[in-house]
């Protein structure tokens, strides 16, 4: 077995949703939960077969984030993954509903950070151990932290 660490970079005020699932039809549920949830947001799908073609699937409605997507798949080419590059909306908006599709097993992450995926790979292929998302922590907040913190979500529009 060997260990990969692959670097993903969503850019331009891009979030990116990483997780596995179980089956073909994955791509197409995907891509009407995106639709149906947050119909203002750009989005770019793309899903890796584990078996028969192992082809990498890809979908969306923003052909730049679709190729990027199917980029990334690319560079991971781990079994039933799949990759949402997602703008225009958070993550936080649409994640419970990409969790209750039924072919959902997992979410790695939800960030708009530089991640490193962690993979091992065998003989008969590769599966992501782990993330890490984004840097190691500097400290502990303040007062001051606190009340941005608090100021910002409201700017955001996520607290009143």
């Amino acid at each position: 077995m060997e260990l990969k660490i692959i670097d993903l970079e969503p850019t331009d005020n891009c979030n990116l949703i990483l997780g596995q699932s179980h089956f073909i039809k994955t791509i197409e549920d995907l891509y009407e939960v995106l639709a149906e949830t947050i119909p203002n947001a750009k989005f770019g799908i793309a899903f890796c077969e584990a078996s028969g073609e192992s082809l990498i699937r890809k979908d969306g409605n923003d052909v730049d984030l679709e190729n990027k997507a199917a980029e990334f798949a690319l560079k991971l080419s781990a079994g039933h993954i799949f990759i949402i590059l997602l703008k225009n909306a958070f993550p936080i908006a649409v994640l419970n509903k990409i969790k209750n599709v039924s072919e959902v097993c997992r979410i790695f992450c939800a960030t708009a950070n530089k991640v490193q995926v962690i993979l091992a790979e065998t003989e008969q292929g590769r599966g992501i151990l782990g993330v890490i998302d984004g840097e190691k922590s500097k400290g502990i907040e303040s007062d001051q932290d606190k009340k941005e913190r608090k100021e910002f979500l409201r700017k955001i529009g996520y607290k009143r």
